[in-house]
């Protein structure tokens, strides 16, 4: 029995000393939901362009008539994007030509930036 705590003992420091050669914790946690949306949030999506077509600013949502969205293999369509700051609807009206960004959040394609580029 003594045998199979040392060699218990002789595994476990081993394995901590090959965590920390190769400059890791010998205990590794897994990254959190938090840590995925922070790092996912922290690199910026590619601007696209469209044009607003319609404001539900009750429900936090604004129709874009959009060219190719590249970071989510999106091809030109019109569709409704969730919106990440309520306060950019008041920034936006029916017509603008816009550059902005968006990205999957919590599986909701949301306008994360938005930039009047000109009036209808």
């Amino acid at each position: 029995m003594k045998n199979i705590y040392g060699v218990l003992s002789v595994v476990i420091l081993s394995a901590s000393s090959v965590a920390a050669l190769a400059g890791g914790d010998a205990v590794t946690k897994p990254p959190t939901e938090a840590t995925a949306v922070a790092e996912k949030t922290s690199t910026s999506a590619p601007m696209a362009e469209g044009e607003i077509k319609k404001i539900d600013k009750e429900a936090g949502k604004v129709t874009i008539k959009h060219g190719e969205i590249k970071n989510l293999d999106m091809p030109p369509m019109t569709m409704v994007f969730r919106i990440k700051d309520a306060a950019l609807l008041d920034t936006l009206k029916v017509g603008d030509k816009i550059n902005f960004a968006a990205d999957n959040i919590n599986g909701k394609l949301t306008v994360t930036q938005v930039e009047v580029s000109g009036a209808k």
